[in-house]
């Protein structure tokens, strides 16, 4: 589970896109300015957090981002769960379906 810091960098760096964001952009506008004003490397241990954890990498220039999630070969779709149901009584195997929750937040939530 994420503590609240690590939820602040996760949300800036996956608005972001996927290029590598410096460090001190990071602490200056992931929490906003009263937080760094506070304190200027508040970011600096709760991204070696993630970076231990596999949440960000990390490039030759300090840069941070999300790391990509894994690309399955089997592509995946959400069906409503009636439909779902209804999909399943009829006998048909559908295992490429999703449930509930958006892919990437449950995947990185996990970590």
């Amino acid at each position: 589970m994420m503590d609240a810091d690590e939820r602040e960098v996760y949300f800036f760096l996956k608005g972001q896109a996927s290029q590598h964001v410096p460090i001190n952009s990071i602490c200056r506008h992931a929490a906003g300015k009263q937080r760094f004003r506070e304190s200027a490397d508040w970011a600096k241990p709760v991204l070696l957090r993630m970076l231990e954890r596999g949440i960000v990498e990390m490039d030759e220039t300090d840069g941070y981002r999300l790391k990509p999630m894994p690309q399955s070969n089997v592509r995946k779709r959400w069906v409503a769960p009636q439909i779902a149901d209804i999909l399943k009584k009829g006998g048909g195997k559908f295992d490429q379906v999703i449930n509930h929750e958006d892919e990437a937040d449950a995947y990185y939530n996990s970590l």
